[in-house]
């Protein structure tokens, strides 16, 4: 049978003769060859995860469902249009690679424009220095919550999956919940950029940003919030900000973003000494890592789901090409500073520094433990970039009030779960406050209720529980008075760099 969450073979056509026969030899025979590639005598335990690692990727190359002659639903179409879908799918193929060689989009990607479809939630650019933008959203409500949200995204991508069209916007939703909201948009970096390291980052980046919202509202104590590797900085800014005695957060809410890389899953095995030397000569002669010498590495973490599956749905059956704006924000790709790129792998996938008491700031040491903010951790459930339980580890080194939140779906999908979203989705909730002891993340999520529809009510009842309760009139745009005057409308100039 195939394991939990293998949907190559979900096809009720595949448990016909023949195919069910071809499906269950398949299975026996990856399942046999990733068991030869176990506890292999005089074999390193990296080396052996590295050998499955290429076994499941061979594996997944063989399967039957990737060959149209062996495949169910592929024969199944092409007897029925009498192999149109196979011309279809050729004609696919054409215009894919047409839009590869020419640097343009993936089809379906031109129908949603940055600023009119997606990224258009009304606001200003407030600040803009020569690493990112602070955008400031315009109020929708006439009164607002008197705590604001900062949103760190990460820089691997655009800002804007976290403002994709107004019903799958999460920057749209909060807005409309009386939330006052700032959000950073990152420069894409180029070759003038190699010497941007990461705490630049922290510096230029989540420290300028806060300092901006501090002069918009000051004596305001601020929700910050961060995004993947926007979350990694976000805990660091935290823990700097603790040791320093700088009080200005409120609670920090971490969105699939990860503080100890123990575990972080199958991309440290892409991750060694070796890999990391090659990447930095690389970064080194051309100042950057570029997003498609990355994607390949995603793509390898979940082939079935992310290549193999769509090759089959697009050039074998025929199908167009999915349009969503999901998509779309998928392939605007950015680029990461080499110094910057550098310095996240190896003080953080490599040596773990964070979490093992040796990642110093200015000089200086920073640990976790010292954040006494609220923290709302969110872990989604099929995530091969941030894995949930890698994630779920920030209750293990962090000193005050943790609640954490177990989502359906991936690392994107299951952040962008907007309340009238897909069906069917749910998540775990539960926290462990300050003092408590820590349970390990099976443990909990054996015991975790379980709640249906979107995480995005739940963690706006707690930001309104971690704030101050009330309500004021919405802010003016910026403060000029402090320099702070709005500049471009939302969202801005950095978010249209290719």
């Amino acid at each position: 049978m195939p394991v939990p969450g293998d949907r190559r073979f979900a096809d009720p056509r595949w448990s016909d003769w023949p195919f069910a026969a071809v499906a269950q030899a398949y299975l026996l025979s990856e399942s046999w060859w990733l068991e030869a590639a176990r506890r292999v005598p005089g074999v390193t335990r990296r080396h052996e995860e590295q050998m499955r690692f290429l076994v499941r990727q061979l594996a997944g190359l063989a399967s039957p469902a990737n060959l149209p002659w062996l495949n169910p639903a592929v024969l199944d179409r092409t007897l029925q249009e009498g192999g149109a879908n196979l011309l279809r799918g050729a004609g696919n193929w054409l215009e894919d690679w047409d839009r590869l060689l020419a640097g343009r989009p993936p089809a379906g990607a031109e129908r949603f424009v940055v600023g009119r479809d997606v990224a258009a939630t009304p606001g200003h650019v407030v600040l803009r220095n020569d690493l990112m933008e602070l955008i400031q959203y315009a109020p929708a409500t006439e009164a607002v919550h008197a705590e604001p949200v900062l949103i760190v995204p990460a820089w691997i991508m655009k800002y804007y999956v976290l403002d994709l069209s107004p019903g799958n916007s999460l920057v749209h939703w909060l807005v409309e919940r009386g939330h006052t909201v700032f959000l950073v948009s990152w420069k894409n970096p180029d070759e003038r950029d190699r010497e941007t390291s990461l705490d630049d980052f922290r510096r230029r980046g989540v420290m300028a940003a806060l300092d901006a919202v501090s002069a918009v509202l000051p004596g305001r104590k601020v929700h910050a919030c961060g995004y993947c590797l926007g979350g990694t900085i976000l805990s660091i800014a935290a823990a700097t900000m603790a040791r320093d005695r700088d009080a200005r957060l409120a609670s920090v809410t971490l969105l699939a973003a990860q503080t100890d890389f123990a575990e972080a899953g199958e991309l440290m095995l892409l991750t060694d000494e070796e890999q990391v030397g090659w990447l930095e000569d690389l970064m080194w002669a051309q100042g950057y890592l570029d997003a498609h010498q990355m994607a390949g590495a995603f793509e390898a973490l979940r082939p079935d789901e992310l290549l193999w599956s769509r090759l089959v749905r697009r050039y074998l059956l025929g199908e167009p090409k999915e349009a969503s704006d999901l998509m779309a924000w998928n392939a605007d790709r950015t680029r990461m500073p080499a110094r910057m790129h550098g310095e996240y792998l190896r003080g953080l996938f490599l040596e773990n520094r964070l979490t093992a008491g040796r990642f110093a700031v200015e000089g200086r040491v920073i640990a976790l433990r010292d954040i006494a903010a609220p923290i709302f951790a969110v872990g989604t459930a099929r995530d091969h970039i941030a894995p949930w339980r890698s994630v779920y580890k920030v209750a293990l080194f962090a000193d005050t009030d943790v609640t954490f939140a177990l989502v359906d779906g991936g690392h994107n999908a299951g952040i962008v779960s907007p309340p009238a979203g897909r069906p069917g989705v749910g998540y775990q909730l539960g926290t462990r406050r300050h003092g408590d002891r820590y349970m390990d993340p099976d443990t909990w999520a054996a015991g975790a209720p379980r709640y249906d529809g979107s995480w995005w009510p739940a963690w706006d009842a707690w930001l309104a529980s971690a704030g101050s309760g009330e309500r004021v009139p919405p802010p003016m745009t910026g403060a000029p008075d402090r320099g702070l005057v709005p500049l471009d409308p939302a969202p801005g100039r950095y978010v249209h760099a290719r």
